[in-house]
Order: structure tokens, then sequence, then C-alpha cells
């Protein structure tokens, strides 16, 4: 019995972290948090997006707003033993999202100040955001 459950709870799991399959009608952004980090989408156009782990949108001008945590280690702070987790909102608006073409957002920080920055498919810089406001959590 053990087993099954086991078995049924991986199976679930699963097929919840798949992601949809792109509307070749939208144009798709991935997300890429780096490895210590979070990256979640929140808004499109100042409303609330359904799913943090991607954004998909129509062509034309959106406005992105993300969930950006991470930690500024104490190399960077000085002698503070443990990190200081930054909780932020990145806001970016880039005015040509074109359907079927698929998107990359990344994220960082050098020490407090975060940045986002938007990719296209070959990997060219096409965009940059702005922060929205930062908490320590």
């Amino acid at each position: 019995m053990r087993t099954l459950f086991a078995v049924g709870t991986l199976v679930l799991l699963t097929g919840c972290s798949t992601l949809p399959d792109p509307d070749p009608n939208q144009a798709w952004v991935d997300l890429a948090p780096g490895d210590n980090d979070s990256l979640h989408a929140l808004q499109v156009d100042e409303r609330d997006w359904t799913d943090s782990r991607y954004f998909e949108v129509q062509p034309g001008n959106h406005e992105l707003t993300v969930r950006y945590q991470f930690a500024v280690t104490p190399s960077n702070i000085g002698p503070v033993e443990h990190p200081l987790w930054r909780d932020c909102q990145l806001n970016l608006t880039f005015k040509d999202f074109t359907a079927g073409q698929r998107y990359q957002m990344q994220a960082g920080s050098i020490g407090f100040r975060p940045w986002i920055k938007l990719y296209d498919q070959r990997q060219k810089l096409i965009g940059q955001g702005e922060p929205a406001g930062c908490q320590r959590t």
C-alpha cells in the first residue's frame, strides 16, 4: 500500500510540474532564476497572473511584474554572519512581444540592488526592467 501511495504521489507531482504547451498565437516568457534565488511571475499589465512559472502574452506591448527573492552574502555587506534575504518586485516593459516567439527573463543582483533582463530566442538582450520595491525577509 505504501508503494502505491508513493508512486501515486510521484505521478501527481510530476503532472503538476509540467508546463502547458505554448500557444503559437502568443508570446512565451520563460523565467530563469539563479541557483540560490527564486523568480516568480506575478502580473501582466497590472493584472494578476495565475501561474508563477512563466508568462504567456498577446503580441504587442506589455508590462510584466515578477517577484525576485535573493540573498546578499556576508562578503558583500561586511561583518555579518548570515546572508540577508531580499524580497523584491521588478517591472519590465517590452513593446514588441511577437506571437510564437519564446523569450527568457533573467534576474540577478549586485549587492542589495536587483536587476531584470529580457532576452530573445537568440539570447540577445532586448529589454531591462526596474525594481518596484524591496523588503528584507
